[in-house]
């Protein structure tokens, strides 16, 4: 009779191939029945080697993920939105004055949720933004009210 600690429970689908192993050294669980996470200790040296491997010409390298450029990508898509700039991927001036308020009001949820968390330099790049964003908004609001 098995013991309770076992389980039953049919894995996947429920069907067995000759091909699965269902040893209980294969079931993601540790011999006192606690689960293993499966860890790659070498992930970081893996990543700084892929970093300093040169690149195949042409190849995309995107920048290194940082909040400043996060908020940077948001506000260029928000300039794009006013109209202020042409879509890249279209190559035309497109104005969505509600897809504008949506990120500047992302942006100003942002920063209330980043407050006292961010560099005197995020800080100021953010305040920045967003009054330049909001005053560029207002203007196009105020234009088409007219």
């Amino acid at each position: 009779m098995p013991s309770s600690s076992q389980s039953h429970k049919p894995q996947g689908d429920g069907l067995v191939s000759n091909s699965q192993s269902h040893k209980p050294e294969d079931n993601g669980l540790a011999s006192n029945g606690q689960s293993r996470k499966k860890v790659d200790e070498n992930w970081k040296q893996n990543v700084e080697k892929e970093k300093q491997e040169p690149k195949a010409q042409g190849e995309f390298v995107p920048p290194e993920p940082d909040f400043k450029f996060f908020i940077t990508t948001l506000t260029l898509q928000a300039s794009i939105a006013l109209g202020h700039m042409a879509n890249p991927a279209t190559g035309k001036t497109e104005k969505d004055p509600i897809q504008a308020k949506f990120i500047i009001d992302t942006l100003g949820m942002l920063q209330e949720k980043t407050k006292g968390n961010l560099t005197q330099e995020e800080m100021a790049l953010l305040e920045n933004l967003l009054y330049e964003l909001r005053v560029a908004y207002l203007a196009k609001e105020e234009k088409q009210s007219k």
